[in-house]
């Protein structure tokens, strides 16, 4: 897995910014790549980062890049709590419903809707993309609430994700890149 794939596709996560991003890693040897988030995660790891892959295909894999620690907090909210139970999750805890998410993920081609609770889409907006009511705007989700702060976002995330990666152009490694948390 290479860092330039992390850094392009996970930017606004290594920058502490968010709490997770998915995205899609071709391998062609399922051990190495095993291996080489094995590897990832003992490198940042101490920074408070965690590599995991939620699901395989025949030739690519996708991997969720995530904050424990602000998973924990994000999925103890009520809101989140209320709509993970909706959507048939009998557990609590980032861990646990990490766990629950895989599984879901693997049992059906399409995405869950509650994924978006993993990846620091406001709750509300999770719960107006799971109603199926008209979303006032796009950008990395459908937006059925504040328009404004998350078009703030939107714009946050994508100039993090430029300037990670000018420095990775630059020379900058993935462990410099990465804000403690």
């Amino acid at each position: 897995m290479s860092e330039e794939l992390l850094v392009r596709n996970c930017a606004p996560t290594l920058a502490g910014l968010k709490t997770g991003n998915l995205f899609s890693c071709p391998y062609t040897c399922r051990e190495e790549l095993l291996d080489s988030i094995r590897q990832l995660n003992r490198r940042l790891g101490p920074k408070g980062i965690r590599a995991i892959p939620l699901r395989f295909s025949e030739k690519k894999a996708l991997i969720y890049l995530y904050r424990p620690a602000k998973l924990e907090k994000d999925l103890s909210r009520s809101l989140s709590e209320e709509l993970l139970r909706q959507c048939g999750y009998q557990c609590r805890g980032g861990n646990r419903c990490l766990t629950k998410l895989a599984q879901r993920l693997r049992q059906q081609e399409d995405f869950p809707h509650e994924i978006g609770l993993f990846l620091s889409y406001p709750a509300e907006d999770v719960r107006g993309f799971l109603e199926q009511r008209p979303c006032k705007c796009t950008g990395c989700w459908k937006v059925y609430e504040n328009e404004e702060t998350a078009k703030k976002t939107f714009a946050m995330y994508r100039k993090c994700t430029e300037i990670y990666c000018r420095q990775y152009s630059k020379g900058a490694n993935i462990e410099r890149l990465t804000v403690a948390g």
